[in-house]
């Protein structure tokens, strides 16, 4: 009696290098490697003219421009092939009066979704589930989300996720739940049991031990 043998795949985690990759897109070939040097919102979704994908397309569509004053690049990715693609961004400019501006990626053969661990087997074993991969601009992978097919994502969370790390990363610091820009950061916390009397930086609100707050 033979056992059925699984292949397991390795995708990424936070903190990684997020894999290499060249591919077809709306826009040309492209590579990871030109949006060196700038963030990256990379986003997979189940197929074309579909309609919860549409209105996240035309969704990130809308935060574009706010995105790319942060130095934020959009980069979407279905299976379907690149004339699906084109017939379906042609009827969303008609339909929804929107030009989806950033490229998205034809990946027929399912190598980059495999590479990102876009496919769920459980929910799908075609299509490509709702990932979000947020990468900085030594791609390393920051953040990692995933919704179901039948959940749109909300774009201003997308926008104030970005805000976020991008605050953690610029100052050293931390951000609080619900946190928006403007709002007080997080200082770390001690490390030792001598620090663990406050912190000695001024301005910084010591609400207990471990936990500080500050205006940036």
């Amino acid at each position: 009696m033979f056992e059925e043998v699984t292949e397991t795949i390795a995708i990424p985690r936070l903190g990684d290098k997020a894999p290499s990759f060249e591919a077809v897109t709306t826009k040309g070939k492209l590579m990871l490697e030109d949006y060196r040097g700038k963030w990256l919102i990379l986003f997979s979704h189940p197929s074309s003219f579909s309609p919860v994908c549409a209105t996240e397309l035309v969704g990130f569509q809308e935060i574009y421009p706010l995105l790319k004053d942060y130095g934020v690049e959009i980069l979407g990715l279905s299976v379907d092939s690149l004339s699906a693609h084109l017939a379906w961004l042609r009827g969303i400019e008609e339909s929804f009066n929107t030009s989806i501006e950033y490229p998205i990626i034809a990946d027929k053969d399912q190598s980059v979704a495999t590479k990102y661990g876009m496919i769920m087997p459980g929910e799908s074993h075609t299509e490509t589930s709702r990932a979000v991969f947020i990468l900085d601009q030594e791609h390393v992978i920051r953040s990692i989300m995933y919704y179901p097919i039948s959940t749109g994502r909300n774009m201003k969370e997308l926008v104030r996720l970005v805000q976020a790390l991008q605050t953690a990363q610029m100052h050293d610091v931390y951000t609080p739940a619900n946190w928006e820009p403007g709002d007080k950061v997080l200082v770390a916390p001690p490390k030792t049991q001598d620090d663990m009397g406050g912190s000695s930086e001024e301005g910084v609100e010591q609400i207990d031990w471990y936990v500080g707050k500050k205006i940036l």
